[in-house]
This record gives structure tokens, C-alpha cells and sequence, in this order.
């Protein structure tokens, strides 16, 4: 007997009914092929290893886990490590996790504009690449690669002083970006001149002075794998480095691995290292600087609402609220609990920007929601470039960006600029919204 003979003509019955017939919807049939292709259409293979993975990746925490696969466990623990107990790192993620949105109810939101203005320039997203040193000791491609990311994204790139790349390669790589530079104003003078003029013929539009860095944090993990200044590896992580033979291959035949921007600088590693923490850094320095830096100044790493005040007051044209990632001082606040507090102190002519935790496309819309007028990453594209090279960090932007506008429309909007305080739960209208 055949299958088809097995199938009764009869009407079906429901046996939670009084006997009547099922449904026309309800009765079995055999399938016809064209349904089974249509629902056994299977995603064709990717060969090429490194788009496989990046595939993959539907958020930073996927970048993040395939960073930690690729990459020795002392270059991950460098990026993903913090000071001392790692509280403030653990407090800024969850100062996040606690945002409870608002939505608006029956707008359009076909086509959103996620662009926004910073420091008088387009953007197109309320995102900066942030400065990060070591770039190249995550991926051989280094700093140069996430400059020509920004460049075609449309977004600016910071190039930090212990970056592993001039700002002259920068230029080179990316010609037409909007390249900011971090300085770390050092105990030499000549080389602090040496520093900033440089970045002024190269053509970058903003500095960005860090001050959170008088003394070195004290990062236990890196200690513990021997990456310090100089480099004393362990046995365990040498070992564990031989491990990613690619990533050997890579290091042993590109350039060395330096202070890209303090080459010429006598004295050895520990002598620079030196140099780039000074304990004397006043507003004096600040001062200096903005009589020098004739284009944008941002002050990074502040966390009180006078000092963000003050640092306005004599001339910078805004700030970075930033807690170095809990990189440094660990036991200090979060930086969105502390935003909207420097915003209202800075008012709203000011630039401010928030970094220290971004690792989804929401958390964005709660910073702006808050005060800010764009965010800093660095974790999340240092754990794209760790996964893939220039192509994970694209995949970086591609997911925030995917996130940020899913955000923006389930909130019921379709402009950056509508974002305020009242699509955070429990603000309501104290604040006005942005404009």
C-alpha cells in the first residue's frame, strides 16, 4: 500500500470538538516540493576564514569572544582588562544596563536621519573612533586601518601620542577623515611643541588633552602577563603567544612595534613611558595649549562638574566625561551617572562627549538622551580589529550603526536631534530635550 492510500479522503475530526470536521486549513496533505525548497534554503559557505567569523558577529560581544579566540590572552587582557579590582569598568557597563527607555507612540519613522553635527562638522552617526595606544600590538594594520574606516564612515578618528603610527601616516592613510589627536602633555616642553605642531601640519582639525593620566593605573593583569614598560613576559605567556603562529607571522614581518610619535626620543621604553606621565600637569598646561592649538580642544577625562566648568572657562571648547575606561583610577563613577551633571555645568553651547563602556548601538541614545552630543569607543572597535583587521572593525561600526537606528525608530523617532531626556524612564520632562 502506498503512502497516498494511507491518507484517509474522509473529513478529519477534532477530538476536542463533538465529532464535527477539522478545517480545510487544519487537514494534512503532502507536501509539494516547491514548499520544502523554499523552506530548506541554507546560507552558502563562506571560505574565507576571517569573513566567516565577522559574519558571524551579530554584536560587540560576539567581536569581543572571537578577539579572545584570535589574539594572545596578554594582548586581550591588555584591551579588555582594567585597574586594580575592575569596579569602575563593571560600573560603567551597568550604569547602561539600568537605562529604561521611553518610547513615543505613532510616528513615522521611515528613513531615519542618524547623522548629527560635532565641533561644526557633519558626522554620520554621534560616534568617534577614540584614541588607543598599542594599536598595532592588537593587529599588525594597526592605527592606519580604523583611520580609513572612519574616513569612510564618515566619522572622526583620535590618534593617541602612545599610538604605534604617526600622524603623518594617519594623513597619509586617511587624507580626507577628520582626524582628532590625543596628546599627552609630557615633562619636556620641546618635545610637547614638537607634539602638537606636528599634528597642526598634518592637517588635524581637533586636540584632545588627556588629564586623568598623571601616574600610570595599575592594571593587574598586564602585570601579571609581563606586559609592561618594558615588556617582562612570562614564560606562561610566552608560551600561550606561540600559540597564534598568524599573529607571530604578522609582528615578525611588519615594522617593529613602537611609540610611533616619540621615535627619536632618546632613552629606552622605560625612559619615554617616563616622559608621558607627569605628575605636575596643572591648568597652566591647559592654558599653554589653547594659546598654541589655534583649531577645536577637548579636555578628556572628566568626571567633575567644576572641573568641567573650569577647563571651559579658559578656553577649551568642551569636553570628554571619561573615566580612562576604568583603566586608571579605579572606584570612580560611571560615566553616565555623572553626565548629566557635567552637561548642566558646561551648559548647552558647550561640547560633550562621553566614552567608557559603549558597547551597543542603545547605549548611544542613552548618553545623548543624558547630555551628550556624541560618544567615544575604543574597547569595541580594539575587540573588531583583534577579530578581523580593518574588515572586524567595519563590522564594528556596521553593528552599532544597525543598533543605533533600530533604536532610534523603536523609540518612535527619526532624527538624532529628537533624542532628549524624556525617552529615559523617570526623567520625564525635568530636563528640556535637546535641540
Amino acid at each position: 500500500m502506498s503512502v497516498v492510500d494511507n491518507i484517509s479522503t474522509k473529513p478529519a475530526t477534532d477530538p476536542r470538538s463533538t465529532g464535527g470536521p477539522i478545517s480545510k486549513a487544519g487537514q494534512r496533505q503532502l507536501p509539494k516540493l516547491g514548499e520544502i525548497r523554499e523552506l530548506l534554503q541554507f546560507r552558502p559557505p563562506t571560505l574565507n576564514p576571517v569573513q566567516r567569523r565577522l559574519q558571524a558577529a551579530l554584536s560587540i560581544e560576539d567581536l569581543r569572544r572571537i578577539a579572545s579566540r584570535t589574539t594572545p590572552r596578554a594582548v586581550f587582557d591588555y584591551v579588555d582588562g582594567a585597574a586594580d579590582a575592575e569596579l569602575t569598568a563593571r560600573r560603567n557597563r551597568q550604569a547602561f544596563s539600568d537605562v529604561t527607555f521611553m518610547p513615543e507612540a505613532l510616528h513615522s519613522v521611515t528613513d531615519p536621519d542618524i547623522s548629527t553635527t560635532l565641533l561644526g562638522q557633519k558626522i554620520s552617526m554621534p560616534l568617534v573612533f577614540a584614541p588607543t595606544g598599542y594599536t598595532r600590538m592588537m593587529h599588525h594594520a594597526g592605527e592606519t586601518a580604523v583611520a580609513r574606516v572612519a574616513q569612510r564612515n564618515g566619522l572622526p578618528y583620535t590618534l593617541s601620542t602612545v599610538g604605534t603610527s604617526t600622524v603623518e601616516e594617519v594623513r597619509e592613510a586617511a587624507p580626507n577623515g577628520q582626524n582628532w589627536f590625543q596628546l599627552y602633555l609630557t615633562n619636556n616642553e620641546a618635545l610637547n611643541d614638537e607634539l602638537v605642531d606636528r599634528a597642526l601640519n598634518a592637517g588635524f582639525t581637533t586636540v584632545v588633552l588627556t588629564i586623568d593620566t598623571s601616574v600610570a593605573g595599575s592594571r593587574l593583569k598586564d602585570v601579571r602577563n609581563g606586559l609592561t614598560i618594558p615588556p617582562t613576559l612570562t614564560l606562561q605567556t610566552f608560551l600561550d603567544m606561540s600559540r597564534f603562529p598568524y599573529w607571530w607571522i604578522n609582528k615578525l614581518t611588519t615594522p617593529g612595534i613602537a611609540f610611533a610619535s616619540l621615535r627619536d626620543y632618546p632613552g629606552s621604553s622605560a625612559d619615554v613611558a617616563n616622559v608621558l606621565f607627569e605628575p605636575g600637569l596643572n591648568y597652566e598646561h591647559l592654558t599653554w595649549l589653547r594659546q598654541k592649538w589655534p583649531h577645536k580642544l577637548l579636555v578628556k577625562g572628566i568626571l567633575n562638574p567644576e572641573d568641567a566648568r573650569r577647563v571651559t572657562s579658559l578656553g577649551a571648547d568642551g569636553v570628554i566625561v571619561s573615566n580612562h575606561g576604568g583603566r586608571q583610577l579605579d572606584r570612580t563613577p560611571a560615566t553616565l551617572d555623572v553626565l548629566p551633571d557635567v552637561r548642566a555645568a558646561v551648559g548647552e553651547n558647550a561640547t560633550v562627549l562621553l566614552d567608557s563602556g559603549i558597547t551597543h548601538g542603545q547605549d548611544i541614545i542613552a548618553a545623548l538622551a543624558l547630555g551628550a552630543d556624541a560618544v567615544m569607543i575604543g574597547r569595541a572597535y580594539l575587540y573588531g580589529i583583534m577579530a578581523g583587521g580593518e574588515r572586524g572593525v567595519e563590522r564594528t561600526i556596521e553593528i552599532l550603526r544597525n543598533e543605533y537606528r533600530r533604536g532610534l525608530q523603536l523609540l518612535g523617532l527619526n532624527n538624532t536631534t529628537k533624542i532628549g531626556p524624556q525617552h529615559i524612564h523617570g526623567l520625564g520632562q525635568v530636563n528640556a530635550p535637546r535641540s
